[in-house]
């Protein structure tokens, strides 16, 4: 996994576990990988995981059963969602709207370009 600079690493991580649960590659109850197992295919120390584990279980979207592992709390995928939700709200779109007074592009626009993206799909996405 290729770490960005500016954002934590183990939130890095929790991200990319976030969406695994969002796309239902794992499922709600269902166990995920180990936090040595997760260290290894990440490939960064176990306490990075466990520091991971320990922030997903604060949002309560993973939950540990002492001595079985880690699994999806059953409703991981609405927190997810809520969570994702906020950090976009926040974060994310004051610099698109930033980028849209600065590159004068009216609202409009956008919403011609959304319609557009939900009638082709990401079918164009890596073009």
């Amino acid at each position: 996994m290729q770490f960005k600079d500016k954002k934590a690493i183990y939130k890095q991580i929790a991200d990319k576990i976030t969406d695994n649960i969002l796309s239902r590659r794992w499922l709600e109850e269902e166990r995920i990988p180990s936090v040595r197992e997760m260290a290894v295919d990440m490939e960064v120390n176990p306490n990075t995981i466990a520091r991971t584990y320990g922030y997903l279980q604060d949002q309560q979207i993973i939950n540990n059963k002492r001595g079985i592992g880690y699994f999806v709390t059953p409703n991981a995928v609405k927190l997810a969602i809520e969570s994702k939700k906020q950090d976009f709200i926040k974060k994310e779109l004051p610099l698109f709207f930033k980028s849209l007074d600065l590159l004068d592009i009216d609202l409009n626009k956008i919403e011609t370009l959304y319609k557009e993206y939900h009638t082709t799909g990401d079918k164009n996405e890596n073009k």
